[in-house]
């Protein structure tokens, strides 16, 4: 077991205890290891109290530099097995909740099919975090607006609409559009994207300033608070496919595309489950267009 990806683990559970049984260790085996690796460094790394550890100054600045080391190794674990073809093949994937919700479980499983011994591991985030996990190697890709991925390498897969959501007695429930205008009078809720929000975007190029009353991560969330009267938002469709909530969807003039696609930094340097993986994607949606 390498004493980096040990030393992540610790952290990631917030306990020496926890990320033993994760890993199927004895604790003080995990506290070796994490005590050989401050021993190479000539400092503490991590501080223990009965509220449980956290990173010590010294931690808290070699922290980057650990997770770096600990990405470059599992990358170099999944090159080894390489020479293994797909038979133990780990594919990382970042992408934004109606990705993972609505295309992914089926592109998985269909991939599998062909697989069945790759494995997958998915972080969730908006478009800035996302980036940010493909740049620091902890994402192989990630699905992002391509617009977002500056600096990683693109691939364009499809353009999803977005739709005004409003409380269902809203008065602007029974408009067969409704304008930007119109919703920027309302009390705004804003999904958050990172630094690119394409609702505030098309805002702007007209000119307009909604009348932000919430900022939220999650579309479900927002989904709840619109039907529960807060205020009104701006949701892409393919979030909106498959809702149980009690809304009205309503189109947006002058309307608002955002365009989904892959983003990585070098796909020759990637694993091959997730080189394969990404022709795989790719083919999929050509077979759609």
């Amino acid at each position: 077991m390498n004493r980096y990806e040990v030393f992540m683990k610790v952290i990631e559970k917030g306990s020496f205890t926890k990320a033993a049984e994760d890993l199927g260790y004895t604790q003080s085996a995990v506290s070796q290891m994490v005590k050989t690796l401050e021993n190479e460094l000539s400092t503490v790394l991590i501080s223990r109290s009965r509220k449980g550890i956290k990173l010590t100054p010294d931690g808290e600045e070699f922290l980057p530099y650990l997770t770096n080391v600990y990405n470059s190794y599992r990358e170099l674990m999944e090159r080894s097995k390489e020479m293994q073809g797909l038979e133990s093949g780990n594919i990382r994937i970042g992408a934004f909740s109606s990705v993972s919700c609505h295309w992914l479980p089926s592109l998985m499983k269909d991939f599998k099919q062909i697989y069945p011994s790759v494995h997958f591991e998915l972080q969730q985030g908006e478009y800035t975090s996302i980036v940010q996990y493909i740049k620091d190697g902890s994402a192989d890709f990630g699905f992002v607006n391509p617009k977002a991925a500056g600096g990683l390498q693109t691939v364009p897969l499809k353009e999803d609409e977005m739709l005004a959501v409003l409380p269902v007695h809203h008065p602007l429930a029974d408009h067969p559009t409704v304008t930007l205008e119109d919703l920027s009078k309302e009390p705004f809720i804003l999904l958050e994207e990172g630094e690119l929000s394409e609702p505030l975007e098309i805002f702007k190029e007209n000119d307009l300033q909604p009348n932000i009353q919430y900022c939220v991560h999650d579309d479900y969330t927002i989904m709840a608070m619109v039907e529960n009267d807060l205020g009104i938002s701006i949701l892409p469709q393919l979030i909106l496919n498959k809702v149980s909530y009690r809304l009205v969807k309503k189109k947006i003039t002058p309307s608002i595309v955002r365009t989904i696609g892959i983003a990585y930094k070098n796909k020759k340097t990637l694993p091959i489950a997730s080189r394969y993986f990404i022709d795989f994607i790719i083919q999929q949606f050509g077979k759609e267009s």
